[in-house]
């Protein structure tokens, strides 16, 4: 799903912009937050979209999601976003888009309280700490001003080197924030993890992965390969109530 975007780079020498946070409320403003994921997802990181129109990456949930922007009020550029499916709705749709990749039987009954987040990416020139914090505050302002209790997602791990690196960040990961076994999900197209990342040697998640788990995320399981990608996703999932509390005040006051 190609999570792992988000602080990615180094951002360039600029003066600090305003950023503003809102919510997609016209089709304009939609097709926006669908330009900026194609400029990333398929310009910057080689992503197969071969349902794409004129620059724009949109499947069939996106007209079902809520779509989450920041904006630069100087350039009035949309220079983050993050799409969320709220239960309710993908339970009438039938399915999150997280289904499509693994078996969720075992999350069923945490559906209706479940905010799925994800096509999340940021532009390179804003990769820092105060667009992520402008994204998180409006994702947790979202799920808690409407009493639910979970955010789910799929994070990325790139595979430039066959999957070997994503497989030993699942490995190391997976020691401390593997989720309760009642939480487990089973990916439909499975990693080979016998056969990858036994000499891969220490590597580093990608940033947002590693901000998911230190705000107190697991990891549902093994990770899937998404051939369009070319990555390898974890399911990860938040419950707001484990949270760090010190996270918590950040964003709410974000």
């Amino acid at each position: 799903m190609l999570e792992h975007t988000l602080g990615q780079s180094e951002p360039q020498e600029r003066a600090t912009p305003e950023l503003a946070l809102s919510f997609a409320r016209t089709p304009a403003e939609v097709m926006e937050a669908q330009r900026l994921r194609y400029r990333v997802f398929a310009g910057e990181l080689g992503a197969k979209m071969p349902t794409a129109a004129a620059g724009i990456d949109s499947d069939f949930y996106d007209a079902h999601c809520e779509h989450l922007l920041v904006r630069d009020t100087g350039s009035g550029e949309v220079v983050g976003t993050y799409r969320l499916l709220p239960g309710p709705r993908a339970q009438r749709l039938g399915s999150f888009y997280a289904d499509g990749e693994f078996d969720l039987t075992r999350l069923r009954h945490l559906r209706e309280a479940t905010v799925e987040i994800g096509r999340s990416c940021v532009h390179p020139d804003y990769r820092n700490g105060a667009t992520i914090a402008r994204l998180w505050s409006g994702l947790i302002g979202y799920a808690a001003q409407r009493g639910y209790r979970y955010l789910m997602g799929c994070a990325s791990l790139g595979m430039a080197d066959g999957g070997h690196a994503a497989a030993a960040i699942y490995r190391s990961l997976a020691c401390e924030h593997l989720s309760p076994v009642e939480y487990r999900v089973f990916p439909r197209c499975e990693l080979p993890l016998d056969a990858l990342g036994r000499d891969a040697g220490a590597v580093s998640p990608p940033p947002l992965v590693k901000a998911y788990a230190r705000i107190g995320a697991w990891i549902c399981g093994a990770p899937a390969w998404d051939p369009d990608f070319n990555t390898a996703d974890l399911l990860m999932l938040l419950p707001l109530s484990r949270m760090n509390a010190r996270y918590a005040r950040h964003f709410m006051h974000g």
